[in-house]
């Protein structure tokens, strides 16, 4: 690496900023915030809470990046937005998998839940394999080919109306688009964040992810009540509400080629401030498909090595279990995007705003993750990693109670307060309403004690020299979690809350919560197996 004299201001060191440099920024900052804000409130005709709530947050995370990573190059910056982009997108799809399966595409319930399951496994293998790609094609190209065939896919999801030629040339390859723009982000920022910045860098990081989260749910609920006012262009009416919500996931995605576009090639943030890299790169000699089809070739071979050598290291079966069981507390997430929009829709009736009710976990999480992080920085990962299992589990207890039990919450200012003001619907407040209200706040103090210290703890596990290895590991509980989701939801679903006949969805609440609570009580009975020294920490 040679420092490059052509780029101009942010190398390590830089000067203070001036007084209009800090204005501007911060005007900047404040017309993103206001902007997104007025398109939530106004043009999606969220109201006037949700327009706050997204400007405040944006307005927030851009002031502390301004305070915590001054100096950091522009890609950074990009690399935020990108995160934002690509979440708030994939979001949205999650969101409207299953309603598109069954409503679009004619998929029953248990059917639909079992395409998911197939179709995340795909995507989990690609995601592990994505990464040997990246290094071989670089950050830019990465990007470029999964933004492009995620953007394609989408497009033939929405307007192809033959299930075969959808699933297998539309979902099946967004699984490969959606895995070459995950891994590509969390290697981009460690790129471009430099070394005593990157801590504050993946807070922030966190941060946006559950700032995407939070605006997808919304802008779900907006195009939903857009649809049903009427005042939709024809083209969405065409379509319907779930077509039209993979059209809006696609013009998010479509979002991020400019940001794309405006990363510079070859630069790398160090302790020495911004550098230029000239080594040769493996490849560099090949044609663009040759380079793909080698890539792919030796992105193959180095999982099989990389395999091998988990499989002998002393930390493997420890890590295996332990992610095993994260992967039922990350169960609670797809419950959230796959079970509660056809419960809260049958329970509920259409005008629910799952999604709105959804985003009270990202909002939480904004606040959250960070005082958390500070407050128990000094405690052992696995100790609050099985604390926030429990706390977890004990959410499931506001679901699976009697709704009738909530009734006279229903009735009084928590009801108004989470029904008429939050989500803006008139009329009587049923309890379920507030159950899902107090389920969320429950898992989300829970998720702000175990989600963080996961990778973490992971890293503590690896053995030296295979962190990277280690860390290519950490998407198993979001295959366990679409695993599960898949071949017990869809049972769950169809016999204890079906679109129509009698229901028993206390009893299924029940079930998922127990199946929650089995992940802290084998973390704890297991500590002595499982549990390594974290070292200082201690």
């Amino acid at each position: 690496m040679n420092a490059n004299e052509n780029i101009p201001d942010e190398v390590g060191g830089a000067p203070a900023w001036s007084f209009f440099g800090w204005v501007w920024r911060l005007g900047l900052v404040l017309a993103v915030s206001a902007v997104a804000g007025w398109l939530m409130a106004v043009k999606l005709e969220l109201g006037e809470m949700p327009g706050l709530v997204i400007a405040a947050s944006i307005f927030g995370v851009g002031v502390f990046s301004m305070l915590k990573l001054r100096g950091s190059p522009r890609e950074l910056g990009f690399t935020f937005g990108l995160k934002v982009l690509s979440v708030t997108a994939y979001k949205v799809l999650n969101f409207t998998l299953v309603s598109w399966l069954v409503q679009d595409l004619g998929f029953d319930d248990k059917t639909a839940l079992l395409v998911i399951m197939l179709w995340g496994f795909f995507m989990t293998l690609s995601t592990i394999a994505a990464g040997g790609i990246t290094d071989a094609l670089g950050l830019r190209r990465t990007l470029l080919i999964g933004v492009t065939l995620c953007v394609c896919t989408r497009l033939i999801m929405v307007f192809c109306p033959v299930k075969a030629v959808a699933l297998a040339c539309g979902l099946l390859p967004l699984a490969i688009g959606e895995a070459l723009c995950t891994p590509v982000l969390v290697a981009a920022l460690r790129k471009y964040a430099a070394p005593s910045q990157r801590s504050v860098a993946f807070s922030v990081f966190y941060a946006l992810m559950n700032l995407g989260f939070t605006m997808g749910y919304f802008l779900s609920d907006g195009v939903n009540e857009l649809m049903k006012s009427g005042r939709a262009p024809a083209l969405f009416v065409d379509l319907g509400p779930y077509r039209t919500l993979l059209l809006a996931s696609m013009a998010m995605e479509a979002l991020m080629f400019p940001l794309v576009f405006l990363i510079r090639p070859g630069v790398e943030m160090t302790s020495a401030g911004l550098v230029e890299t000239d080594q040769p790169r493996r490849y560099e000699n090949l044609k663009f498909f040759d380079k793909i089809h080698a890539t792919i070739g030796d992105a193959i071979r180095d999982m099989g090595n990389t395999f091998g050598n988990l499989v002998r290291s002393d930390g493997f079966m420890k890590l295996i279990i332990f992610l095993l069981m994260i992967g039922l507390l990350k169960v609670v997430f797809n419950v959230m995007d796959y079970v509660l929009p056809p419960f809260s829709m049958r329970e509920l009736g259409e005008q629910s705003k799952v999604g709105r009710l959804n985003s009270v976990n990202g909002l939480l999480i904004l606040v959250l993750a960070p005082l958390v992080g500070v407050w128990t920085r000094k405690c052992a990962s696995y100790s609050m990693v099985i604390l926030g299992g429990f706390i977890t589990a004990a959410s499931f207890v506001f679901m699976a109670l009697p709704p009738a039990m909530f009734q006279s919450w229903a009735d009084g200012w928590l009801g108004r307060g989470v029904v008429g003001a939050y989500l803006d619907i008139a009329g009587a407040v049923h309890p379920y309403y507030v159950m899902i209200f107090l389920w969320q706040i429950g898992f989300s103090v829970g998720e702000a004690f175990y989600s963080p210290r996961v990778y973490e703890y992971a890293a503590s596990i690896a053995p030296r020299g295979q962190e990277a290895s280690y860390a290519s590991l950490s998407y198993v509980p979001l295959l366990i979690g679409k695993l599960v989701t898949g071949g017990l939801f869809a049972g769950l679903l169809a016999k204890c809350c079906p679109a129509t006949g009698p229901r028993n969805s206390p009893m299924m609440w029940t079930i998922v919560g127990l199946m929650v609570l089995i992940a802290p009580l084998v973390l704890l009975l297991l500590k002595r197996f499982i549990r390594v020294d974290e070292g200082e920490r201690e």
